[in-house]
């Protein structure tokens, strides 16, 4: 492990408020922290929610304080409201406090028993909220928020939140350390990261920390030694337990990771056609069994025979033939596409992911990092009355995994 020796840095700066005509601008001065690259991207992401799992001390509420603190001069006037909410009230408090810090004396007013600072050359207000009783969050108009510390705090809070910034279409930033994989938190961030429209996603991990200087290197290596592994890979890592519930293994799926997918001829395809919301997702594995090419595209489904036609190109292949698939598949055949049907019932996807759930274990075929990687750590199994379940969690996708399981079962 590198070392670092933690010692952040400041600066000073200003902010310039918008004026009236011919007015002099108005400043704000601050006592900036200087962010990091990393931490600088995720905050500063021009998206309007962004995502960022982080480890613990990282710097995401520092940046996030300057990052509200901005965007209360640049879009504030008299009654406007920007949010910092957390999970209970004495964690918005300690950020309250490290706000007024980051403020020079004299450019703003405060309320500590209300919890609010007011920017006076804009007059708007920023408050710092509880996520605690998420029906005391619903009615007034937010301009911009931060949700912190967000995997600790209730699902029913983010509707509330999100409801207060409908009129105003505010941006977001909804931040905190990875706490397993069955949560909200959890499944909008890798919502993000799979291509959610006007979402982002960022990972800020001990290593990015140490090399910036905001932590020290000697701190985590103790904290490795003491706390359980998998509390350590959450809080530092930004890497969520297995929770029990994935059926491929998170340590046998990352070792199969490569950086990029190979540039070899495809062997086979395996394709999950789209239905409503969900992804067309190809996957073609070479004579190896590595992942070779994927595309994964929401189109008509016109273009997508095209499409899959002009992928193939004659290699043989299988898709879903489930539901509306059935129809796809066959218009495929009759275009001359060498497509295998499969029809996916819970006996038949039991079957198809405990034999992807074999290769992995054992070993066979590596796939680039990216969306079928996360795929594949998000997916879930679990018992139930009529059997073994096997999912992507709610709200997530798992076209990416069965379109590579069917490639998997071709190869064989």
């Amino acid at each position: 492990m590198a070392t670092a020796t933690a010692t952040p840095t400041t600066e000073a700066a200003e902010v310039v408020a918008p004026a009236a005509p011919r007015a002099k601008p108005r400043k704000v001065n601050l006592n900036l922290p200087t962010l990091y690259p990393k931490q600088d991207a995720a905050i500063n992401d021009p998206a309007r929610y962004a995502w960022i799992e982080a480890s613990t001390k990282a710097g995401k509420t520092g940046g996030c304080i300057i990052w509200l603190i901005k965007q209360a001069v640049t879009n504030g006037k008299p009654g406007r409201n920007f949010w910092w909410v957390a999970p209970v009230f004495t964690t918005a408090k300690i950020a309250f406090s490290r706000m007024v810090q980051a403020l020079s004396p004299g450019c703003f007013e405060k309320n500590e028993t209300e919890l609010w600072i007011q920017i006076n050359t804009v007059g708007c207000k920023i408050w710092f909220k509880s996520a605690d009783k998420p029906d005391s969050l619903y009615g007034d108009d937010v301009y911009a928020a931060v949700m912190d510390e967000a995997s600790r705090c209730k699902e029913e809070s983010f509707h509330a939140i999100r409801s207060t910034l409908t009129a105003t279409r505010g941006p977001i930033r909804i931040i905190g350390n990875v706490k397993g994989r069955r949560n909200w938190f959890y499944r909008g961030a890798h919502k993000a990261q799979a291509g959610e429209p006007n979402h982002a996603y960022h990972k800020i991990t001990w290593k990015d920390a140490v090399e910036a200087g905001v932590i020290d290197a000697a701190e985590v290596e103790d904290a490795k030694r003491v706390l359980p592994e998998h509390v350590f890979k959450q809080l530092y890592e930004a890497e969520a337990a297995d929770d029990e519930g994935n059926p491929f293994g998170i340590d046998a799926i990352n070792k199969l990771v490569v950086p990029e997918t190979f540039t070899t001829a495809p062997a086979v395809w395996g394709w999950d056609f789209a239905k409503s919301s969900d992804w067309t997702v190809g996957v073609a594995l070479d004579r190896a069994g590595n992942v070779c090419r994927l595309v994964r595209f929401q189109s008509p489904w016109g273009i997508t025979k095209t499409r899959v036609k002009a992928e193939t190109a004659g290699v043989p292949s299988i898709g879903d033939s489930t539901g509306v698939g059935d129809a796809i598949v066959e218009d495929l055949q009759r275009m001359g596409v060498a497509l295998e049907a499969f029809i996916f019932t819970a006996r038949s996807k039991q079957q198809i992911m405990e034999g992807l759930a074999a290769d992995i274990q054992q070993g066979k075929g590596h796939f680039p990092e990216g969306v079928l990687a996360e795929e594949l750590r998000c997916f879930e199994y679990e018992y139930t009355a009529s059997g073994v379940r096997y999912s992507a969690p709610e709200g997530l996708h798992d076209d990416c995994v069965c379109a590579y399981a069917l490639a998997r079962l071709l190869y064989r």
